[in-house]
């Protein structure tokens, strides 16, 4: 299905309330390209991590002398259908996921040099449009002229829920309790920092999403499509 002109869908919002599931979404029933930024910052981390730059805390300095080190690119495979991150030409799509990572990726994503390199490469990637970007930045730095600005939210408590549900789904050892702390110390970071802090663009809307399924987030942002873009976006449902 094709929209009448080609357009920017930035999707930001806090952690794990469904970004990813809904960017992925509209990508593919758009046949847009879909941008994980969020696994950029965990690229970052899990190279820091590897390259022992995160002890008790993170060598700022040291990393950001490391920056033009990291390659990352997402390669679609065809038997999962889905796109998968490489760091250095290595699929990291799995370790990328883990708690650890997760504990150190919003200090990581706090610092002004990692932000502004991958601010710059996520710009790159949108310049011919028909793409769907999710993140905590993309409508207010990334991409403040994007077309369409989606900002979801959920209460701490469902979002804990959904990402212990998922890490146990991966075999992952981990409480409940520990999730909800991960959940709401990532939120504390992300919205107090002084670069970039995660907040709504002006001209953004926003979707409560905890209490809702999937199926009903989607059809709540195809029906947004279609009362901004109109034609043909009905059948999308």
């Amino acid at each position: 299905m094709k929209l009448n002109k080609d357009i920017i869908i930035a999707i930001d919002g806090h952690a794990s309330c469904g970004k990813s599931t809904l960017a992925k979404q509209l990508a593919s029933t758009l046949g847009y390209t879909y941008i994980d930024t969020g696994a950029m910052y965990r690229s970052v981390t899990l190279y820091a991590m590897q390259a022992g730059l995160i002890t008790d805390h993170v060598h700022t300095q040291e990393l950001i002398n490391e920056l033009n080190k990291i390659h990352i690119e997402f390669r679609y495979n065809a038997k999962l259908q889905k796109a998968e991150t490489y760091l250095n030409g290595k699929n990291v799509e799995e370790q990328i996921r883990g708690m650890e990572v997760s504990d150190w990726v919003s200090p990581i994503a706090e610092i002004a040099e990692v932000r502004a390199h991958l601010v710059h490469l996520q710009q790159q990637m949108g310049k011919n449009k028909r793409i769907v970007m999710d993140g905590r930045d993309i409508g207010t730095v990334v991409f403040p002229q994007a077309e369409l600005k989606l900002f979801l939210t959920a209460s701490a408590q469902e979002r804990a829920r959904r990402r212990f549900l998922e890490l146990k789904q991966k075999g992952q050892d981990v409480s409940f309790e520990q999730v909800l702390q991960n959940v709401e110390q990532r939120d504390r970071i992300d919205s107090t920092r002084a670069v970039s802090p995660l907040k709504p663009a002006s001209d953004a809307i926003i979707i409560d999403n905890t209490n809702l399924n999937i199926e009903e987030q989607f059809a709540v942002a195809v029906s947004i499509l279609s009362v901004r873009f109109g034609n043909g976006i009905d059948c999308l449902l």
